[in-house]
C-alpha cells in the first residue's frame, strides 16, 4: 500500500510527494484552527455563545455583535495567526538551513533586527512621519541586520555554525543598542517601545490584515516548493552540491523567505518571541522531517500557539490587555531550556 501522494505537473517542473499521515494531520490541525478561532472571537470582556459568533460571520444575524467581532476581534484574532503561521515557518526555514535545533528568527537576530528598525521609527520619527510606516521600518532592520550578519558569516561560503554564532552575537548587540536607544528617549515614547518590543496585538485593525496577507501567500508558498532542495540540503552541502544543488544561492533564497515572513511578523506584532522554535519541533513529532510536509504545519501551529497566547492575554486579566508576548516567551523559555538538555551532548 502507498502511504504518498504524488504532485507532478504535466512538464514535470514541479513534482513533490506527500504523506497520507502529514495530509490527515494537516485536516485534524486545520479543524482545530477553526475551534479556536471561534472560541477565540467568543471570549473577552463580553462573552458570546460561539454558535453565536458563527451565526454573526456567516451573515444570519441581526448584528447585534457586529462592532464587538468585525471591527475588534476579527482583525485581532487573525492577524494572531497569520503572525503565528509566519514565525512557524520562519523558524522551520532557520532550523532546516541552518541544521540546527535551536534556531528561530529571535535567537539568531532577525527580529532583534525588525526591533531596531522598528524602534528607531519610535524614538526618532513619531510625530513626524505616519505611524502606518512603522512596519517598512521593521522589515529594513531585518533586512538590513540579516544581510550583515550573512556577510560577516561568509569564508569561501557561509557554513551553518558560523551562521547561527555571529547570529547570536550581531543579536546581543542590537538588543544593546535597543535598551541604549530606550533609556535616553523620552518616558512615553520608552513606554511604546517596551510594549512593541514584547509583543502586542492591542489594536490590529483590517489594514494590517489586509498588509500582512501578501507575505503569507507570496512567501509561505515559495518556502512549501524548495522543500525538496532543503530535504537535499540537510543532508550535509557537500552531498548536497554532489547532487547539483546551488547550495549557497539556496541557502540565500531560503534565509531571505525566513526574513521576509520574520521582519513581517515582527513589523505588525512586535517582539513575539519563541513561536518560530516551539512550532517545528511539534511538526517533527507529529509528522517526522519531511520539509513540504512540515511547512503548513508549522503554519498550522504556529498561528494556533499565537492566537491562544492572545487569548490568554487579553482576558485572564481584565481589564488589563497583557502583550501576547509575555505568554509565548512564559512558555518558550522552558521549551528552549529542554532542548538546550536534550542536545548537550551533540
Amino acid at each position: 500500500m502507498n502511504d504518498f501522494y504524488t504532485v507532478r505537473t504535466k512538464t514535470g517542473s514541479i513534482s513533490f510527494q506527500i504523506g497520507k499521515r502529514p495530509i490527515i494531520v494537516i485536516f485534524l490541525l486545520s479543524i482545530m484552527s477553526l475551534l479556536l478561532f471561534v472560541l477565540s472571537l467568543a471570549v473577552g470582556s463580553s462573552f458570546i455563545h460561539p454558535f453565536q459568533v458563527m451565526k454573526e460571520l456567516v451573515g444570519f444575524s441581526s448584528g447585534e455583535y457586529d462592532f464587538i467581532l468585525h471591527t475588534l476581534r476579527l482583525p485581532r484574532v487573525l492577524l494572531a495567526f497569520m503572525v503565528g503561521a509566519a514565525l512557524g515557518v520562519a523558524g522551520l526555514i532557520l532550523q532546516a538551513v541552518i541544521r540546527n535545533p535551536l534556531a528561530s528568527p529571535d535567537i539568531i537576530g532577525i527580529t532583534s533586527g525588525a526591533s531596531v528598525g522598528a524602534i528607531l521609527f519610535i524614538v526618532y520619527l513619531m510625530g513626524a512621519v505616519s505611524i502606518s510606516f512603522l512596519p517598512f521600518a521593521a522589515i529594513a532592520g531585518a533586512t538590513i541586520v540579516s544581510a550583515i550578519i550573512y556577510l560577516l558569516s561568509w569564508k569561501k561560503g557561509v557554513t551553518p555554525i558560523r551562521l547561527v554564532l555571529i547570529g547570536i552575537g550581531v543579536s546581543a548587540a542590537m538588543k544593546a543598542i535597543v535598551m541604549m536607544m530606550i533609556v535616553v528617549s523620552e518616558t512615553t515614547i520608552a513606554t511604546k517601545s517596551y510594549l512593541w518590543l514584547t509583543g502586542s496585538l492591542y489594536g490590529a485593525n483590517w489594514q494590517d490584515v489586509s498588509a500582512m496577507l501578501p507575505w503569507l501567500v507570496i512567501f509561505i508558498p515559495s518556502a512549501f516548493f524548495l522543500g525538496r532542495l532543503v530535504n537535499v540540503k540537510e543532508l550535509g552541502d557537500d552531498v548536497a552540491t554532489g547532487l547539483g544543488v546551488k547550495v549557497q544561492q539556496q541557502r540565500l533564497i531560503l534565509l531571505f523567505i525566513s526574513v521576509a515572513l520574520a521582519g513581517a511578523a515582527a513589523a505588525f506584532a512586535g517582539g513575539i518571541e519563541f513561536v518560530g522554535l516551539i512550532a517545528p519541533h511539534i511538526g517533527r513529532m507529529l509528522v517526522g522531517r519531511s520539509f513540504a510536509s512540515l511547512v503548513p504545519i508549522s503554519a498550522l501551529l504556529g498561528g494556533m500557539i499565537v492566537i491562544i497566547a492572545d487569548m490568554v492575554a487579553r482576558t485572564a486579566f481584565l481589564p488589563l490587555d497583557i502583550p501576547a508576548g509575555v505568554f509565548t516567551a512564559g512558555i518558550g523559555a522552558p521549551f528552549f531550556i529542554y532542548l538546550l538538555y536534550r542536545n548537550r551532548n551533540l
